[in-house]
């Protein structure tokens, strides 16, 4: 079956997947766009538990205050090597999850990740994280989050 390239453009640029996972996504899929995300959802949770063990001693901490300056947040998101941390889409991913934080109630990174994605309903942070580590090839985990909101005192 021949490969829509105008849909392998459209999945690399949605995704942010390698053309080659995309393309095998599109054949498995037999050009349908919709199958073919799910496929790559089901292959980023795979990649996940793959290298779920492997150590994560890089990344970052990412900060988020909200227009108002009444609530912010911090985020530690930590991944293999520095070359991922210096990615861009690294440092995005680490925006968002800084963003996500100020926006829901989540006292622990494992409330966190369970929280529906606001930018996507039917999403979750867990989602987001997963798609990560399909998009960099390394392991990639939220470590540590704090929030803080005007007058209030932390959550430990």
């Amino acid at each position: 079956m021949a490969i829509d390239y105008t849909k392998l453009k459209e999945l690399r640029e949605k995704t942010g997947v390698s053309f080659s996972v995309c393309k095998k996504a599109l054949e498995e899929s037999k050009n349908d766009l919709k199958k073919a995300e799910k496929l790559l959802n089901e292959w980023g949770a795979k990649k996940a538990e793959e290298k779920a063990e492997r150590s994560t001693s890089q990344g970052g901490i990412f900060s988020y205050v909200h227009h108002n300056r009444k609530v912010g947040s911090m985020v530690e998101l930590q991944c293999e090597t520095d070359f991922v941390s210096g990615n861009e889409e690294f440092k995005k991913l680490g925006a968002e999850f800084a963003m996500q934080i100020a926006s829901v109630e989540a006292a622990t990174v494992e409330e966190l990740l369970k929280s529906e994605y606001i930018r996507e309903p039917g999403k979750t942070m867990n989602d987001l994280l997963k798609e990560a580590v399909l998009k960099f090839g390394e392991n990639t985990k939220v470590a540590r989050i704090s929030k803080w909101v005007l007058g209030e005192t932390p959550k430990k």
